[in-house]
């Protein structure tokens, strides 16, 4: 794997089809980033090129020694989310992963029934506390670098996800 800075600096040089390593690298993850704050897969694919495009134009402005260039591309992405549900008022939160394999047709019954409770209750939270907490369990994002794309402190966001866990517990207690 091509280190990023070297793939930046050829960017930035004019080899303009190295960016196309940096998308290919990062295309997934950032989508799926997205589509666990919106849920709309055609949406997401949209802000997604909104995000790469972005980030091109603005890869002069990156600054390594501010950020690496994940959490740097993550909080372009965040921000195109979060005004693109401005805009569009969109209000789901939640996007099921992939189907697992499920035999029984009322496992799949009850596994819909547990996205459509989750993305309930993932709606009730407060936004901040809906976003650090999906990059923290469904992105798995470290806390540090959360903090990072939101601008916050550390404590900040550990104060969010907790509070986003306390809120979660009774909405889906009941369900084990």
């Amino acid at each position: 794997m091509i280190e990023e800075t070297g793939i930046i600096r050829a960017v930035l040089e004019g080899d303009t089809e190295s960016f196309r390593l940096l998308v290919q690298r990062y295309q997934k993850p950032v989508i799926r980033m997205i589509a666990n704050l919106i849920n709309d897969r055609h949406i997401c694919e949209d802000i997604a090129q909104e995000v790469f495009l972005a980030a091109y134009k603005k890869l002069p402005s990156f600054d390594p020694a501010r950020s690496s260039f994940s959490t740097w591309l993550f909080t372009i992405a965040k921000n195109k989310s979060i005004n693109s549900m401005k805009k569009k008022k969109i209000l789901s939160v939640s996007n099921p992963p992939e189907n697992p394999d499920f035999s029984e047709p009322a496992d799949s019954l009850i596994r819909d029934e547990l996205f459509v409770i989750l993305d309930l209750a993932l709606k009730s939270l407060n936004p901040k506390h809906r976003r650090a907490l999906i990059m923290a369990e469904f992105e798995n994002l470290p806390y540090e670098q959360i903090a990072q794309i939101e601008g916050v402190r550390i404590g900040t966001i550990k104060s969010r996800i907790n509070r986003a866990k306390h809120r979660l517990r009774p909405a889906l207690g009941d369900i084990q």
